[in-house]
């Protein structure tokens, strides 16, 4: 289970909880300019837009969770079990397998626009990557600066959803998601007004009531509505450092603590990391499950015109900073 968001302050920010109960080995990846990247059922990408994200490296391909390309356009794969549905290969269209999906679109496309257009002509197939790794039931989120949009392929065809919140999380499909704010147009940052009726003198007896009602559980509904109140009620400054920090404390909103959701296999969900881009410099920021502190990799720093991945493991041991380590 996941949760995607988008962020603006002076720059654009684009991030996700990964959410699930066991690590792929992901890897922060950069895919350069010239990396070859070959499709199934289309011609391959010999030169392209240079892509960061993270990825889990299969047979030297970057499976993409979540990622962006030099132009400034983002896309994250979140779960979509039970609704996702891809199709065989159809002649005359783009077909792409799902595993493809993300960098299909980000090798290729300036904007969110672009991208429409690409998706325009796209067959979304199940085609698996090998016998080891079935195909997974995702839906998509996409977004730059200006618009943010999800991609949903399911048995009743391929949908493009606007996407105004710029939020997305795993079930239900995505209008039935953004339909259920409907039920909260009540919350408030602010104190809430005494409306119940009768001569009753309520009062408030502690601050943040105006949020009563929003829901605390770790259901992907109820992570949608929370991730979309924190987010649209959130104030930072403008540069980087805050935004950047700002756009870690929304996503903490919708953490999973170890423990709080058990698996069928007997495992426990967390979010094994979160993530925030700013597709605009380039920089992309991680915190995972056992190491709090954000780590960057600036993608304009290394050779976009190479031929091969570039890849950093993920710092996973905790890092604290002793004030006072010196003294004795």
């Amino acid at each position: 289970m996941c949760t995607a968001i988008t962020y603006k302050t002076h720059d654009f920010y684009f991030g996700r909880t990964l959410d699930y109960d066991a690590s792929f080995g992901e890897q922060l990846c950069i895919t350069p300019r010239s990396f070859e990247l070959c499709f199934r059922h289309m011609p391959p990408e010999r030169k392209h837009y240079a892509i960061i994200g993270m990825a889990c490296v299969a047979e030297g391909y970057p499976l993409y969770y979540d990622a962006a390309n030099e132009k400034g356009l983002c896309v994250a794969g979140l779960n979509f079990v039970g609704n996702a549905h891809y199709r065989e290969v159809i002649p005359e269209r783009d077909n792409i397998a799902q595993f493809e999906f993300i960098p299909w679109v980000l090798c290729q496309c300036e904007s969110v626009k672009s991208a429409k257009k690409l998706l325009e002509k796209i067959n979304i197939t199940s085609t698996p990557f090998n016998k080891a790794l079935p195909v997974a039931e995702l839906h998509w989120l996409i977004a730059d600066k200006k618009e943010a949009i999800v991609v949903e392929s399911t048995a009743n065809g391929l949908f493009i959803h606007d996407n105004p919140v710029g939020v997305l999380t795993n079930n239900p499909p995505f209008c039935e998601q953004l339909f259920s704010l409907n039920n909260y147009m009540n919350l408030s940052p602010n104190e809430p007004e005494n409306r119940f009726g009768g001569d009753l003198k309520l009062k408030t007896y502690s601050r943040g009531m105006g949020a009563i009602g929003l829901p605390g559980d770790l259901s992907s509904q109820s992570r949608f509505i929370r991730a979309s109140f924190v987010k649209c009620n959130s104030v930072s400054e403008e540069d980087e450092l805050s935004s950047v920090g700002q756009f870690f404390h929304i996503l903490s909103s919708v953490e999973q603590q170890r423990g709080c959701c058990v698996t069928e296999n007997g495992k426990w969900e967390i979010t094994l990391y979160s993530s925030c881009i700013n597709p605009q410099k380039g920089i992309y920021y991680y915190t995972t499950y056992t190491n709090h502190q954000i780590t960057a990799v600036d993608m304009f720093k290394e050779n976009l015109e190479g031929k091969s991945l570039i890849l950093y493991g993920l710092e996973t041991r905790e890092q604290i900073n002793f004030q006072n380590r010196e003294k004795k």
